[in-house]
Parts: structure tokens; C-alpha cells; sequence
């Protein structure tokens, strides 16, 4: 059995100003989740799992469904503030939504095969997609192996300002061990990739360094270690409204437990997103530019 990909788009995209995910940026209106489609079936992807809000599921089937039905299984799960693991109540000043790794949770009621998880909003590669589809395809019948896919740090940095990633570290083998959340990354004028440390001293950092980009690959049990994790998570965070369940945080928890591993995984890919509204029109360009080199045909749909 193929991989399945779930793909967090229950995102209202609040600092883009609108919902991004439905965003035409391609060519012909082509979104990025439909490159994102377009690429994990050409890379061995069997099924895709869209996790989104209820309240707008009548414009998503509209606008993004109904394109692949006839290209790949697709399914639909909700995020919702009370869907949560048993014995567990939403609190009364909660309104923000749970986080990625909650998100991720949903996936657990159409999901029961090896699978990556990305976000409806990164334009990831098609390198990536092949590499992890991969990797996945040999997990059948495996327990507690997952993978993450370790981007070349040179191939994330934005044009227009400093950003922010996490730098992984890996052991010997190749598995990761750490993961540090580094904010003001940049290009220097020499070339040179720097970053600020916990004292505001600027730090040089490496070409080829892995980042995480929240595209990870895990088998099914990683859903009951999630719902074990949220209780937890609750108990602690029970009266703070904005605290959010992250899969980094998940995922390091099972690491350090010894509880299961997480291969990092190469690509080439260059990663590209949109943030904010003014990352758009780069984002445009890198899309055409791509496809007048023929990665992608004029036209990408399902």
C-alpha cells in the first residue's frame, strides 16, 4: 500500500489577510497546495487527507476537492477546538486553535498506513515528495521509525529579510537528536549564512545545514503517543489560551523518551512560502520560473 499525505490546511492565514490556502498563485490559478498534490502523486503518494475547518468546507470541496477526484483518493478531516483526546474539555476562554500537532490528531479517522504530514501553505518540491514517499513505502508493518525531511539551509532563506528555522542536529547514522529554533537567519553581504545567538552575537552557520520545514513521516501509533502527549500538554497549560500543541514538540518528547526515531532525510528542493501578502508576487515568479524550465507543465490540475 502507497503512503498517504495529510496536509494541514485548517489555517485561516490571519497575517496573509485571507485564506491562503485557496490562494491562486500558478499560472492558471493553480494553488500550492495543487503543486504539492501534483508532486506527492508523481513521488508514490497513494491517498491525500486534507485536515480543514468545518466552516469553510463547502468552498474547499468548491474550489480544491472536486479537481482530484479522479487523480488520487482524497479525504477530508476537521480540525475543531473540541475534538479532543477523552476525559479532555475545551476551557472556556480557549478560542485559538490547538496547534499543528492536534491537527495532525484528526488524521487518526482516515489514516491507517505509513504517512507524511506538510503544510497546505509551503511549496515544498518535487525532490522532497519522491524522497519521502520512499522512505515511507519501507516502514510497512514498522513501528516507531519516522523521518523528517532535513532542508539544505541555503535552500530556505528569504530574499526580502531574516527568517527564522530550526537547525537540526543528527547523530552518526544520521538520525535526529535536537532540534534549536534559530530566529534572524540571514545571507550576509559576503555570502556567509549568519544567525543571532542567545546574546545577540551574530554566528556563522553552514550551507548545508538541516532545517526542519514541517514535513514529517510517521506510521500510525505516532496517533495514540499524540493523544497521550495532549493529555499531558493540557494539564500544564490548562489556563494559558494561546499555548499550542507543535509536532517539533511531540516529536522531541518520543526522542527523548527513546520512545521512537526520526531519520533525517535529504533534499535538494528549495523550500518557498507565503507568509505575509507581500511574499506573493516571489512566489508567483518562482512558480513561473519553474515551469518555463519544464519541472511543471503550463497547467496543473487534477
Amino acid at each position: 500500500m502507497k503512503p498517504t499525505l495529510l496536509i494541514l490546511a485548517a489555517g485561516m492565514g490571519s497575517r496573509y489577510g485571507g485564506l491562503k490556502q485557496l490562494d491562486g498563485l500558478g499560472p492558471n490559478g493553480e494553488t500550492i497546495m495543487d503543486y504539492s498534490v501534483y508532486d506527492a502523486v508523481r513521488g508514490g503518494f497513494g491517498k491525500i487527507v486534507f485536515v480543514i475547518r468545518r466552516s469553510f468546507e463547502a468552498d474547499f470541496r468548491e474550489k480544491i476537492l472536486k479537481k482530484y477526484a479522479h487523480l488520487v483518493p482524497v479525504e477530508t478531516v476537521f480540525q475543531e477546538l473540541d475534538d479532543l483526546p477523552e476525559g479532555v474539555e475545551v476551557p472556556a476562554n480557549r478560542e485559538k486553535p490547538w496547534g499543528t500537532n492536534h491537527a495532525v490528531m484528526m488524521g487518526r479517522q482516515a489514516i491507517c498506513e505509513p504517512f507524511a504530514v506538510i503544510n497546505a501553505d509551503d511549496f515544498y518540491g518535487r525532490e522532497s515528495f519522491r524522497v519521502l514517499a520512499g522512505y515511507l513505502a519501507g516502514l510497512k508493518g514498522r513501528q516507531n521509525d519516522y523521518c523528517m525531511v532535513g532542508y539544505r539551509l541555503g535552500n530556505t532563506l528569504s530574499e526580502s529579510g531574516s527568517v527564522a528555522r530550526g537547525i537540526c542536529e543528527k547523530d552518526a547514522d544520521g538520525y535526529l537528536e535536537t532540534v534549536v529554533e534559530r530566529t534572524c537567519i540571514f545571507r550576509n553581504m559576503d555570502g556567509k549564512i549568519k544567525y543571532r545567538d542567545e546574546q545577540g552575537n551574530l554566528q556563522t552557520v553552514g550551507e548545508n545545514v538541516p532545517v526542519s520545514m514541517n514535513m514529517w513521516g510517521f506510521t500510525p501509533e505516532y496517533f495514540s503517543y499524540s493523544d497521550e502527549q495532549f493529555v499531558d500538554f493540557f494539564a500544564k497549560n490548562r489556563d494559558n489560551p494561546k499555548a499550542e500543541f507543535f509536532i517539533p514538540f511531540a516529536v522531541n518528547n518520543l526522542i527523548l523518551s527513546r520512545k521512537a526515531k526520526v531519520k533525517v532525510l535529504d533534499t535538494s528542493s528549495k523550500w518557498f512560502g507565503v507568509t505575509y501578502a507581500d511574499d506573493r508576487p516571489g512566489v508567483i515568479a518562482k512558480i513561473k520560473e519553474l515551469t518555463e524550465k519544464g519541472e511543471y507543465p503550463k497547467m496543473v490540475k487534477g
